[in-house]
């Protein structure tokens, strides 16, 4: 009996020390729990190509008589055009008025290119009327308000009249475009058996042009 109990005082003492031992190692570490395993990487997808279309700004060759169109933060309307053809070449003049009796031309081109290769590209440009005092175009250099210019093309184009132009309906129109060496424009035109008009051109940016039309 004594035997027995020693024994179970012992088993009792050896679970004891046991215990105190693991608790006490325990207690020395830092317990870090297992990292998730990474995530799958999403499947690559072929990157998208950018693309720039003609849709990226508003297209000036649709302008319609009677729309508001705003160009350099004014706005005017569009009360008329005329549509030219010369040598397959075609082209639109709009004419613009802000209101306030100011009128302005704003003609837009597709042109060819300086070579047959070379794309073709949009030409924009908002006219100012500036006084001839009865000058009639050269057909060599001409001075005007005291710069040179120097001819680049002349010749009769066909139109066909829209809207308010002060202009008959179909009719021919003589022209003669100049070039300054600063780049400026200046272009001489009359519908036959009319005054010659003269006027500046300011090259604008097709996306410069932003147009409210009614539904």
């Amino acid at each position: 009996m004594t035997a027995a109990v020693v024994l179970i005082l012992g088993v009792a003492t050896l679970v004891v020390v046991l215990g105190a031992f693991v608790a006490t190692a325990r207690q020395g570490r830092t317990v870090v729990p297992a990292a998730p395993p990474p995530p799958a990487e999403p499947e690559q997808q072929p990157a998208a190509r950018a693309t720039v279309t003609r849709a990226d700004y508003f297209d000036p060759r649709t302008i319609k008589v009677g729309d508001t169109v705003h160009v350099e933060g004014v706005r005017s309307r569009a009360i008329g055009a005329l549509h030219l053809s010369w040598q397959g070449s075609q082209w639109t003049e709009y004419l613009l008025d802000d209101g306030t009796r100011r009128y302005q031309w704003l003609s837009v081109e597709e042109r060819r290119g300086l070579a047959d290769a070379d794309p073709r590209h949009l030409e924009v440009l908002l006219w100012t009327s500036v006084p001839t005092q009865g000058m009639v175009p050269a057909r060599h250099m001409l001075i005007m308000e005291g710069v040179e210019f120097s001819p680049v093309e002349r010749g009769t184009a066909a139109f066909r009249s829209e809207g308010m132009t002060g202009q008959p309906d179909r009719g021919l129109l003589d022209f003669a475009d100049y070039r300054a060496d600063d780049g400026r424009l200046l272009s001489f035109e009359r519908v036959q058996g009319g005054q010659w008009q003269a006027a500046y051109a300011q090259a604008l940016t097709p996306g410069s042009i932003r147009v409210e039309r009614l539904p």
